[in-house]
């Protein structure tokens, strides 16, 4: 099978264009007259030459995988086959890179496979949660219903994962500013001053000194401090990929007198929401847990969920272990406890879920409102203190005169 590039008009005169994959030219032509277009234009579309490089490939992005998701349950919902529903999505797919995994899968399924099988052989697009759920829709007969509680919670985890990143983005954006700013001044400026005092013929102010001496190391060693910084940089994450470095990092995170507090209840809101979203589609609650674990994002939150998953197998309930572990709070251990009890965990775990989602908000309100004077003082104090010791000498000389 080939993709052609096809542009015909309408009855009424209207241009169009498409793509359509088939053996050859002759085929679409008639397929296109069938549905009524006239003037047919067909060529071969040209390849991509930079299709085949994976560096170059265009990423399937959350938010895409979402619509798909949705729309595919919409279409099943409908009374579609799916090997006709993935063949719509694929040809509708504006991402090149989605658009051919879609057709992959279609091709697979029309081999033989199942829905999940063939979603397994993509780990980029489709997660093993992802591909959990959609085998527990086919083996309950609700694949459009899985496939939608699928969108949601993908659609809610987003969201936590946007209110995170929101709250990071201030702090680093001064960060960087007060960095950018602090070497331009000692760059540029301050050896224009540092002219002009050595024509005084006497000794600089301490802090003054102290700032020409900064200010030459940096013009020195400026390329070595560039590479210094992309030389820690890959090394933390080298560091950071081995299990000991992972957990260090994960668990000094945690401890974090701002943050700590605010990751933990991402990872409560987190964990409650993926598992609920399983327990809920059928998935056993072993299963769960272990792919709840991979999915925490933490080191030291995946290791307590497996060691509650190892308890659970031994015949504890959830929320024994869950206590042991120290990191999720009493209400969360007594709600989890009443859900067990009353056999309405899945929706417990959900209450749970939309309760620290909202704790997140107050969370990122409150340290945003927090660091924002913090930083601006900080950002004021570095700027204003060079300033004050760039003109020490000229305001000494003054009063001295």
């Amino acid at each position: 099978m080939q993709v052609f590039v096809w542009e015909a008009r309408t009855l009424k005169g209207e241009v169009k264009k498409g793509e359509i994959e088939a053996e050859n030219e002759s085929s679409i032509r008639n397929q296109l007259r069938r549905r009524g277009f006239k003037s047919i234009t067909v060529r071969k579309k040209p390849k991509d030459i930079l299709a085949g490089i994976p560096f170059f490939a265009q990423k399937v992005k959350e938010k895409e995988v979402v619509i798909f998701a949705r729309q595919f349950s919409t279409m099943i919902n409908s009374g579609l086959p799916i090997v006709q529903c993935l063949e719509m999505l694929g040809s509708q797919e504006k991402n090149k890179t989605f658009a051919k995994t879609i057709t992959t899968i279609k091709e697979d399924i029309e081999g033989g496979s199942t829905l999940s099988e063939s979603m397994k052989k993509h780990p980029k697009v489709f997660d093993e949660l992802f591909v959990n759920l959609v085998a527990a829709g086919e083996a309950g007969g609700i694949l459009d219903k899985i496939l939608a509680r699928l969108s949601t919670y993908m659609e809610k985890t987003a969201k936590l994962k946007g209110k995170v990143k929101g709250a990071l983005t201030y702090p680093a954006s001064v960060l960087l500013i007060s960095i950018a700013v602090v070497a331009l001044l000692l760059i540029k400026v301050v050896p224009v001053f540092q002219k002009m005092f050595a024509g005084m013929g006497r000794d600089l102010p301490a802090p003054t000194q102290f700032l020409v001496n900064a200010s030459q190391f940096a013009q020195d060693y400026f390329f070595y401090m560039i590479g210094a910084v992309i030389l820690a940089f890959f090394a933390f994450k080298k560091y950071y990929e081995t299990d000991r470095g992972r957990w260090n990092v994960d668990s000094m995170l945690l401890k974090l007198p701002v943050f700590g507090p605010l990751l933990k209840k991402v990872a409560v809101a987190k964990f409650s929401r993926t598992l609920s979203t399983m327990l809920g589609s059928g998935v056993p609650i072993i299963e769960g847990l272990d792919i709840v674990s991979k999915t925490s994002g933490n080191k030291v939150v995946e290791a307590a969920l497996l060691e509650t998953k190892k308890s659970i197998s031994e015949g504890k309930t959830i929320s024994e272990p869950l206590r042991d572990t120290k990191i999720f709070p009493a209400m969360v251990i007594q709600m989890i406890s009443v859900g067990e009890n009353t056999g309405s965990l899945d929706s417990m775990l959900s209450k749970i879920a939309d309760f620290y989602d909202d704790e997140v908000d107050a969370a990122v309100e409150a340290m945003t409102a927090l660091l924002e004077p913090f930083m601006m003082v900080f950002l004021g104090g570095v700027v204003g203190g060079m300033i004050v010791a760039m003109y020490l000498p000229i305001f000494q000389m003054a009063s001295a005169m």
